[in-house]
């Protein structure tokens, strides 16, 4: 097991939840803490996908933490240096925006600024309908910051939606151990 303090933010592409959880078990396999985070849109949103307390329940089970799940609740991660590396997955467009736009209104955006203090890495695993379109100049931002590496990702339904990206959720882990030994997983576009 890897002693490593393992941030897990997750954001509101709910249809992408089922398979985040399934990597989350995986990764709580091999990390011996993961701090789990849940934007506000995950803790109160109940979808046809599942409920808010559902998804809050199986990550508690899961990480054995009971989720920060608001601003106030994330600001100490930076201050107690709390983390070593900070997974959000999934990240949408919108919070792929406030990264970039340096807006910090929610328990994900707090905790990636709070954690990013430190100097610390933070991965990202898109889930977005509009990668290509209006959150493509956000990826670009991002991928230039230090600090910020990406889930390797690619369209996801390239017919029916043109314009979407997915990361490749699979290479979580990779991505992890790339990112603290410094470097962007490759080929990043999949």
């Amino acid at each position: 097991m890897k002693d490593i303090r393992l941030g897990f933010a997750m954001c509101g592409s709910f249809c992408t939840h089922g398979q985040v959880l399934g990597e989350l078990e995986k990764l709580c396999g091999r990390y011996k803490e993961i701090t789990p985070i849940l934007s506000e849109n995950c803790r109160c949103t109940d979808t046809r996908f599942g409920t808010a307390a559902e998804l809050a329940a199986a990550v508690e089970r899961l990480t054995g933490k009971a989720p920060i799940d608001s601003v106030v609740k994330a600001e100490p991660i930076g201050p107690k240096g709390l983390l070593d590396i900070l997974v959000i997955a999934p990240c949408t467009g919108n919070t792929l925006a406030k990264l970039a736009g340096g807006i910090t209104d929610t328990a994900v955006t707090m905790a990636a600024k709070a954690h990013l203090r430190n100097g610390r890495p933070v991965v990202i695993a898109l889930a977005t309908n509009d990668g290509l379109s209006a959150a493509a100049r956000n990826i670009g931002e991002l991928l230039t910051r230090k600090n910020y590496y990406f889930v390797p990702f690619g369209q996801d339904d390239p017919k029916k939606k043109p314009c979407s990206l997915m990361a490749d959720f699979s290479l979580l882990e990779e991505t992890i151990d790339a990112a603290l030994g410094g470097r962007q997983l490759q080929p990043l576009l999949r």
